[in-house]
């Protein structure tokens, strides 16, 4: 690992596996959204009801992989489909109340695990790695072609 882009690729290997680690679903907790539901129902509260197409788009998957992933999601009714609000033909994915409580309750615990790693940390050192994190995502985002909603 001569190189710092060496460096940067190990680290945020293990930063996949150790948030992966915080989450109580990792040590058994029952109820906990799997990866993709997580993502989907952020992506769907960030932008509002989605289709299909619009997933597929957001996230550069097939749909058959989010057919897939939005019928587990209707089958744990975190989800329903309703029609296109704005008249469109594509019915969307909206999150339930269901789903939106259970989003809320798996990030909070997912803050709270990382509160518990950055417990030493001081506020600017926090805030320092969050803009750094930042500028990484956008610029995957930017090379990918696929922005994520951010307030």
């Amino acid at each position: 690992m001569d190189k710092p882009v060496d460096l940067v690729e190990f680290e945020t290997m293990l930063l996949g596996r150790y948030m992966h680690l915080l989450s109580p679903k990792a040590r058994g907790a029952v109820g906990r959204l799997d990866r993709s539901a997580y993502i989907l129902l952020s992506r769907i509260q960030a932008e509002g009801p989605m289709s299909i197409g619009q997933l597929s788009a957001a996230f550069g998957l097939d749909a058959s992989t989010l057919n897939r992933q939005t019928a587990a999601m209707l089958r744990a009714g975190i989800v329903e489909r309703i029609p296109d609000p704005e008249g469109g033909i594509a019915r969307k994915f909206a999150m339930t109340e269901e789903g939106e409580r259970r989003l809320a309750a798996d990030r909070a615990e997912n803050r709270k695990g990382l509160a518990k790693v950055l417990t030493d940390w001081t506020a600017e050192e926090v805030a320092d790695f969050a803009a750094q994190l930042s500028r990484l995502n956008r610029d995957v985002e930017r090379l990918d072609g696929r922005p994520w909603p951010r307030e």
